[in-house]
């Protein structure tokens, strides 16, 4: 692949002058301030040799050289990742214009550049009652304090939509034993309300029952022995790993936490929601991200097909 032509006057040494460091200080998380700057060193190497996101003089890059990036990337990358890649791109032109090293008219001439259709349809796969099921039952035959916390863990992220990611950075006082509110910090540290009721609200208050009222994290750690050690935050590694080990025990086939969430969108449109407000359950920054996990049109294709007749009985017939 060719390089964009543009000219590295210098290599920034110090971080609060560059762009790129400045934006990546502005993200919440360490997973998105570590995803980011992969993509923007991607960025960096399409427009300049031997240089990173900390190294590159993002100043220079103008609508032309976005542009280019932006064609470059799909040659390579699918719609989802191009789009990712391009939103870290236009926070540090943003952070270069905000911090005095690119005009106004130059940020938002390269900012401009618009995303990539996505028509694909988003990876994994939706999780059967049966599995679901299943997944509970499981939890509930471990009568340790792990299978009360998995149980809890299992039904929140199906029955509120949680990312792993948002199930580690819930506190105990983010629940509302009384009305079952739930306040979910998601992306970007935007907050969204969900509702734990039913199975779900059962499952939480019987973990609650063995966690206690210790402030901290409302999902913890188990040792082996079934023992709670600390109240401190789980990493998503351990969401991760806890729904391998429980789809192993229920004869459930692999999934992947976010199929979960996948689920939970799906069997709302399913059931009738109303595909905004299941949009805003989500924390979707767009419902046409909330469309693309919607199977209705799926299953009407289906039937649709089943109405042509093909004349053929088969050999064993």
């Amino acid at each position: 692949m060719n390089k964009i032509t543009v000219t590295n006057k210098k290599n920034l040494a110090r971080l609060d002058q560059n762009a790129a460091a400045i934006y990546l200080t502005s993200l919440n998380s360490e997973s998105g301030r570590r995803t980011m700057r992969q993509a923007l060193n991607v960025c960096a190497g399409l427009v300049s040799d031997n240089a990173d996101a900390l190294t590159f003089d993002w100043s220079q890059v103008r609508f032309q050289h976005v542009n280019a990036i932006r064609s470059r990337l799909t040659e390579v990358y699918k719609p989802a990742t191009v789009n990712k890649m391009l939103a870290a791109l236009r926070g540090v032109l943003r952070s270069a214009w905000q911090s005095g090293y690119k005009s106004a008219e130059d940020f938002h001439k390269a900012a401009s550049v618009k995303g990539v259709k996505n028509d694909t349809l988003p990876a994994g796969r939706e999780l059967t009652s049966g599995e679901m099921s299943a997944l509970m039952a499981d939890c509930e035959r471990d009568t340790t304090n792990a299978g009360a916390r998995d149980a809890a863990v299992i039904g929140l992220m199906y029955s509120c939509g949680l990312r792993r990611e948002e199930v580690v950075t819930l506190d105990l006082a983010d629940y509302g034993t009384e009305d079952g509110r739930l306040v979910v910090r998601g992306k970007g540290n935007k907050e969204r309300t969900a509702w734990l009721t039913g199975g779900a609200a059962r499952a939480l208050a019987d973990w609650l029952a063995v966690r206690g009222e210790d402030p901290g994290a409302l999902f913890v750690a188990v040792n082996k022995s079934g023992r709670i050690t600390s109240y401190k935050n789980m990493t998503p590694k351990t969401v991760y790993n806890m729904l391998a080990k429980r789809a192993t025990e229920a004869g459930v086939k692999s999934f992947s936490p976010h199929d979960m969430r996948r689920t939970f969108v799906s069997d709302l449109l399913d059931a009738g929601a109303d595909i905004v407000t299941v949009s805003h359950m989500a924390g979707h920054a767009n419902v046409t991200t909330t469309a693309r996990y919607d199977r209705r049109p799926e299953e009407a294709k289906r039937k649709a097909a089943s109405l042509l007749h093909v004349p053929y009985a088969g050999r064993g017939a």
